[in-house]
């Protein structure tokens, strides 16, 4: 590997395995967010295990646009916000990336706030403080820390997402049934399913999440002194391999904790009568006099570290794209003098999500418009996407292949379609 010291042979077996992990690894792990954990135990508790093959089929939708993410940040060494002002009109990039900074900055807001309830349930105090304070955190370690230490951190915080690996273990599942469920659908059709349904595709495959691990490989080529692969496509081979296999070991990851939180919900909160669960903090209070003291306090613990990586990945996203919108530089590496606007809008959309709560908006019912407008953009985003991994302009040689458009645009037929079912029932409900 380029990035090993000169004279030290490259590492092989596990050790090679574990090295070739990271943009893709923390994507996954990321998309495992405290909303996303109060999605995903919201369906456990209202639908038990009724919506989990809904994550067989996700998975490979997942992997696949998240690859493409990887490989247009690897291959152009530019971020789909600068591919977008290279190579499109100019206001499909502003439209894009205005409607990512409304998702994110929401999205912020309920992770922030679920993350001090959570405290707040294990050690008592003001959730408010505890939510600021989150922030803080976040953004001096974002701003603070070198790229490849603050990268390392972000790795080893995924290790936060086994708890509820720990939570399923005394959950007591019937794991005849929970796996059963994977590939026997137990559909109902009605409007509950079916929002739910889109909410779980929603939740896993979220622009900001494309824009990140675009960044995230470039920030590895910066680390490694390597070009483009539009500039060396003779070297592409063992790169494109590692980004499959970075993307796929995320992914997967990110699936099975999903299942986790459905399965564990599941056999507590739904086995009891316990249907109506709204917020992450929410199902880990639930949790104690059902599961006991040992899983609520795995799932809030969860909570908190889940939202460690997560909030860094939302304000990174943003700042990615909003440099990249105007022009200049991006990088994690970078001085903050030297990047003022790529550090700016971290602090910036930290600090607004932290702030909802205090300003009167509960981000709970503000998540609910964030999905709405995730699932806007999610689906064109792709679309472009696909566009720019297929445009010789930006691609050079490497444009993806017959199967990976194929995939690509199926994921992407997929995601339009459930966003368009989404929105019907949002317009339905207004009416």
């Amino acid at each position: 590997m380029s990035g090993d010291p000169p004279g030290e042979p490259p590492p092989t077996g596990v050790r090679a395995f574990l090295r070739a992990l990271g943009p893709g690894l923390i994507t996954g792990a990321a998309d495992d967010d405290p909303s996303g954990i109060g999605t995903h135990s919201q369906v456990g508790a209202q639908f038990g295990y009724g919506l989990a093959w809904t994550f067989v089929l996700s998975f490979p939708l997942m992997v696949v646009i998240q690859e493409v993410a990887a490989l247009i940040g690897r291959v152009t060494g530019a971020g789909i916000a600068l591919n977008l002002r290279r190579h499109y009109p100019r206001f499909i990039l502003w439209l894009m990336v205005s409607l990512l900074l409304i998702a994110n900055v929401v999205n912020l807001g309920a992770d922030l706030s679920a993350m001090g309830a959570a405290l707040t349930l294990l050690v008592g105090g003001s959730p408010a403080l505890f939510t600021l304070g989150f922030g803080i955190i976040c953004i001096v370690l974002e701003v603070a820390l070198s790229y490849p230490r603050y990268s390392a951190i972000l790795k080893w915080t995924t290790l936060s997402l086994f708890t509820y690996v720990g939570v399923v273990l005394v959950a007591h599942v019937p794991w005849p049934h929970a796996l059963r469920s994977l590939v026997v659908p137990e559909l109902q059709f009605n409007a509950a399913y079916a929002t739910a349904f889109v909410a779980i595709l929603g939740t896993t495959i979220s622009p900001y999440l494309f824009f990140w691990q675009a960044g995230q490989e470039i920030e590895e080529q910066r680390r490694r002194h390597v070009k483009p692969l539009c500039l060396t496509p003779g070297s592409a081979g063992p790169e494109l391999k590692r980004i499959r296999i970075d993307t796929l070991v995320g992914m997967a990851f990110s699936t099975l904790v999903s299942l986790a939180i459905v399965f564990a919900t599941a056999a507590t909160l739904h086995a009891n009568g316990v249907r109506d669960i709204t917020t992450s903090s929410q199902a880990a209070e639930a949790l104690r006099p059902i599961a006991g003291q040992f899983a609520f306090a795995m799932f809030a613990v969860g909570i908190i570290g889940t939202g460690l990586l997560a909030v860094p990945v939302l304000a990174g996203s943003a700042a990615y794209a909003v440099t990249e919108m105007a022009g200049f530089a991006s990088s994690l590496d970078a001085k903050p003098l030297d990047a003022r606007l790529f550090y700016a809008t971290i602090a910036v959309t930290t600090l607004a999500g932290a702030s909802l709560n205090t300003i009167g908006i509960d981000p709970a019912r503000a998540l609910y418009w964030a999905a709405v407008v995730n699932g806007i953009l999610a689906g064109p985003l792709m679309a472009v996407m696909m566009l720019i991994v297929r445009n010789p302009k930006a691609m050079g040689r490497l444009t993806v292949s017959r199967r990976q458009m194929v995939l690509g645009w199926a994921a992407t037929g997929v995601m339009i379609a459930a966003s368009a079912l989404f929105l019907g029932f949002v317009v339905r409900d207004l009416l």
